[in-house]
C-alpha cells in the first residue's frame, strides 16, 4: 500500500492521498494527452519503423528493426523512472509564478519529443534512425512517467479502476488513430513522423494547461540520491511492489513477443494481399475488444475490491489468443485471435494499473515508482527482439513464437498470486 504521513493535515496537497472523486473532464484531458503519447510510441514502431527499415536495409529488416528498437528500449528504461524521479521533486518558480511538479514534464517532453520525431523523419541511414529512435523515446518516457503519476496524485483508490480503464484505451486507440494518419490521411513516411509530431502536441495540450497541479513545498521535496540508489525498491522492503514488477514484465515480455513481428508475420507467413492494410484491421479488431472490456472490467474490480482474478483470467484469454495464432497462422485465425487478444488485454490494461498503485512504497516517489514499474513495460522491448528474432529465424518461425507468447504470458498472470496486500 502507498506509505503516507499518519497525520494527513501536515501533508501538502501534492502528496496528500486523493480523496475526491475526479470528473468527466479531467478525465478526458489525460485521455487525450495519453492518446498522443501512445500514438507517439507506438505508431512508429508498428509501420514507420518497419516502413523506413525496409528501405534502407532490405536484405537484414528484421535484425535492423530489432536493433531500432532494442535500443529504443533500453533508453525508456533509463529515461522513465529517472525523469519520475525528478518530477517527484521539481519545485519551479519563476517570478511571482510556482509550477506544480508534472505539467511542466508532460509539456517539455510533448514538445523534444515532436522535435526528435520531425529529425527521424530526415534520417537516411540506419545509425540516423537510431539515435532519432532513442531520442524520441527519452522525451516521450519523460512525459509518460508525469502522466502516469496523475491516477495515484488525483485519483481516489476506488475510482482507480475505471478511471485505468479510460487511461488504458488510448493504448491501443492510439495506434489504430496513428495507422490512419500515416496510412490514409498523409503519404510517405516523412509526413507521416510529421503527421505524428503535430498530433502529440495538441493532444498533450489541453491536460497541460487546463488542469491543476500542485506544487511542491521545497521542504517537503525528498532528497535526491545517486542515479542507482534512488531508482532502487528493495524487494525484501515492499515485497508486492516487488511481485508486481515481475507480473507485469512478464505479461509484457509475451505483448513483445507477439507484436514486433506483425507486420512481417501477416506479410511472410499469412501472406496477404496489403499486409498494411491487414495489419490496421487487426489492429482496429484488437482495439474492439479492448474497449468492450476495459472500463468495464475496472468498474467490477473497483466495485468488488478485488483485483487479482481479474489479471489471472486476462492472462488465461490473452494466452488462448496466442495460441489461435500459433496452431493456424492463416488470415480467418488471426482475426479471432486480435478480437479474443484485446478482451484479455483490456480486462488486464485497467485492473493491473489500478492494482499497481495500490502497492507504491511511498507517496513522496509516486512517479518514479510507476516508472520503475514502466521499466517493466520498456525492458521487454530490448530483450523481446533478442529472443524473439532467433526463435523466427532458426527455432520453428511464427507458430513457435506465439506459442513462447502464451506461456509466458499465462505465468506472468498467475504470478499475481504472489501479491499480499491486494485482494
Amino acid at each position: 500500500m502507498t506509505t503516507v504521513d499518519p497525520t494527513p493535515a501536515a501533508l501538502p496537497a501534492a502528496l496528500a492521498e486523493p480523496m475526491v472523486p475526479v470528473r468527466r473532464g479531467w478525465i478526458a484531458l489525460l485521455f487525450a494527452a495519453n492518446l498522443g503519447v501512445w500514438m507517439a510510441f507506438f505508431t512508429p514502431i508498428q509501420v514507420l519503423l518497419p516502413q523506413q527499415i525496409g528501405q534502407l536495409a532490405p536484405t537484414n529488416k528484421e535484425t535492423m528493426l530489432a536493433v531500432v528498437t532494442g535500443a529504443g528500449a533500453l533508453a525508456a528504461v533509463i529515461a522513465n523512472p529517472l525523469a519520475g524521479a525528478l518530477s517527484d521533486r521539481t519545485c519551479l518558480r519563476l517570478g511571482r509564478w510556482t509550477f506544480g511538479r508534472r505539467h511542466v514534464w508532460t509539456l517539455g517532453g510533448a514538445l523534444l519529443g515532436a522535435l526528435a520525431l520531425v529529425l527521424l523523419a530526415q534520417a537516411r541511414t540506419v545509425l540516423g534512425v537510431t539515435v532519432g529512435w532513442v531520442a524520441a523515446q527519452v522525451c516521450f518516457n519523460a512525459m509518460l512517467a508525469s502522466l502516469t503519476a496523475a491516477v495515484p496524485d488525483r485519483v481516489p483508490v476506488a475510482q482507480r479502476g475505471a478511471v485505468s480503464g479510460w487511461v488504458g484505451i488510448p493504448q491501443t486507440l492510439g495506434l489504430v488513430l496513428g495507422v490512419v494518419l500515416v496510412t490514409v490521411v498523409v503519404t510517405g513516411n516523412a509526413a507521416g513522423y510529421l503527421a505524428v509530431a503535430a498530433a502529440v502536441v495538441l493532444l498533450a495540450l489541453p491536460f497541460a494547461l487546463r488542469t491543476r497541479d500542485d506544487p511542491l513545498p521545497r521542504a517537503h521535496r525528498p532528497a535526491l540520491r545517486g542515479p542507482l540508489a534512488g531508482m532502487w525498491v528493495s524487494p525484501r522492503r515492499h515485497p508486492d511492489f516487488g511481485w508486481a514488477w515481475i507480473t507485469r514484465f512478464l505479461v509484457q515480455l509475451g505483448n513483445a513477443f507477439g507484436t514486433l513481428y506483425l507486420l512481417y508475420f501477416l506479410t511472410d507467413q499469412v501472406r496477404v494481399a496489403d499486409p498494411e492494410g491487414g495489419l490496421l484491421v487487426l489492429i482496429l479488431l484488437y482495439t474492439v475488444g479492448l474497449m468492450a472490456t476495459t472500463v468495464v472490467a475496472g468498474r467490477l474490480s473497483d466495485r468488488s475490491g478485488r483485483r487479482k482474478v481479474f489479471v489471472i483470467t486476462a492472462g488465461v484469454v490473452m494466452a488462448v489468443a496466442a495460441l489461435l495464432l500459433a496452431a493456424a497462422p492463416t488470415w480467418p485465425m488471426a482475426v479471432a485471435a486480435a478480437l479474443v487478444l484485446g478482451a484479455g488485454y483490456g480486462v488486464y490494461l485497467s485492473v493491473d494499473a489500478a492494482l499497481i498503485t495500490q502497492v507504491l512504497p511511498r507517496a513522496t516517489d509516486r512517479a518514479k515508482d510507476l516508472g520503475v514499474i514502466n521499466i517493466a513495460n520498456s525492458a521487454p522491448q530490448v530483450l523481446g527482439p533478442a529472443v524473439a528474432a532467433p526463435i523466427v529465424v532458426h527455432l520453428g518461425g511464427y507458430p513457435t513464437l506465439y506459442a513462447t507468447t502464451a506461456a509466458v504470458t499465462l505465468l506472468g498472470s498467475v504470478l499475481v498470486l504472489k501479491i499480499r496486500s491486494v485482494p
